[in-house]
């Protein structure tokens, strides 16, 4: 089989049909012709992305897709693109910045997330109804939050919003817009290292060269907002299309039922035999996932296809992966979505769509699934 590029808009919030009722390998062909596999369940899913046997190297992998991004050329990852590496030097990277993503350091970071989110409600409540959800509220709230922690000038945000959504959207100028954020962090990393701050760049100068730091900069600039964008527009609709109302702990099995990283990332590659789920998988082959179906597993959820914002098992989801590469920001970007969804919801109580489901655009053939506005109203 061929992997589906998009999912169905009839159905925006389910994986696709395609998908549904597979065994937990599949035989799939990828974009370059290569015979490799999709993991369709928890159970394959934790044991490809925990098993050392298996490698994030990108020049071990191929691309499910005709689709790429800065970590899926082929070739070796340079410098600092930890995401893309194998200990030990993976090790040496995530070690460094653990520190700067700690659970007790996102935490102080509440009080300022809370203030960037009601800011954010005043002006949507001055200009009145109808506004767009992304542009006024999902989308500056992570991008302030990882422009301060990074020591970006935030006037510079509408720089990296439009640089990293051509990173991760289909069609994309991948190459220009990479060599325009490593042109800017290169001269924002000079700056850093002759009058350091108190943000993650400079705290990272005395133990990295100035391209690791432009790279790893490069990769949580660009995590450290677009996913979280892309989640707090998503689950608004999702909870507004659905009329599920919004209550605590509703984070976690949004994140699960949502599942918006897509296109069979992250893949893994065998370095050795292994099997998986009862099926032998070769040294050489590489193992997409489908973490929309992985995320539906029934093995996992009891009904899986339900929205229940009060699901105590919703925590096991693998949206932010397994294993040693596991994503450094979940903390922060748990911290973001309660904050956005609660304060969206305390302050207008009575939101809803302005225009009608079918009309509101989505975010299709690109590594993250969202949409690209969300109209709502209120009154």
């Amino acid at each position: 089989m061929r992997l589906p590029t998009s999912r169905d808009p009839r159905c925006p919030f389910d994986p696709p049909p395609e998908l549904r009722g597979l065994p937990p390998m599949s035989r799939l062909e990828f974009a370059d012709g290569h015979l490799g596999w999709l993991a369709t369940t928890a159970e394959a899913a934790r044991t490809v992305l925990g098993d050392p046997r298996f490698s994030a190297r990108r020049e071990l992998k191929h691309a499910p897709v005709r689709f790429t991004t800065p970590g899926e050329t082929g070739r070796p990852a340079p410098p600092g693109f930890f995401g893309a590496m194998d200990p030990p030097e993976h090790t040496r990277y995530r070690r460094l910045l653990t520190g700067q993503f700690t659970v007790r350091r996102m935490r102080l970071l509440e009080p300022r997330i809370e203030r960037i989110a009601a800011d954010h409600l005043d002006a949507m409540a001055a200009a009145g109804p109808p506004v767009d959800l992304v542009s006024a509220y999902a989308l500056p709230i992570p991008s302030m939050i990882i422009c301060e922690l990074l020591g970006v000038p935030y006037e510079d945000h509408e720089f990296f919003q439009d640089r990293s959504l051509r990173l991760v959207a289909a069609g994309g100028d991948v190459a220009r817009a990479t060599a325009d954020l490593a042109a800017y962090l290169g001269k924002l990393v000079g700056r850093k290292r002759a009058e350091p701050g108190d943000d993650l760049i400079s705290g990272l100068t005395a133990d990295l060269t100035d391209e690791e730091l432009v790279n790893v900069a490069m990769i949580l600039l660009v995590a450290g907002h677009e996913t979280t964008a892309n989640m707090l527009a998503l689950g608004v609709f999702a909870l507004l299309e659905t009329g599920t109302p919004y209550e605590e702990g509703a984070v976690e099995e949004l994140l699960r039922w949502l599942s918006i990283v897509q296109l069979g990332a992250p893949s893994r590659a065998a370095t050795q035999d292994v099997e998986v789920a009862g099926t032998l998988v070769r040294a050489g082959e590489t193992v997409a996932l489908s973490l929309p179906v992985v995320n539906r597993d029934p093995a996992l959820f009891e009904r899986p296809d339900v929205l229940d914002p009060a699901r105590t098992e919703a925590r096991r989801h693998l949206s932010f992966g397994h294993g040693v590469h596991q994503c450094l920001g979940q903390q922060l970007a748990r911290i973001e979505l309660r904050i956005g969804y609660g304060a969206l919801f305390e302050r207008f109580p009575g939101l809803r769509l302005a225009v009608p489901p079918d009309q509101v655009p989505l975010k299709q053939d690109g590594a993250v699934y969202g949409v690209a506005c969300l109209p709502v109203t209120w009154g």
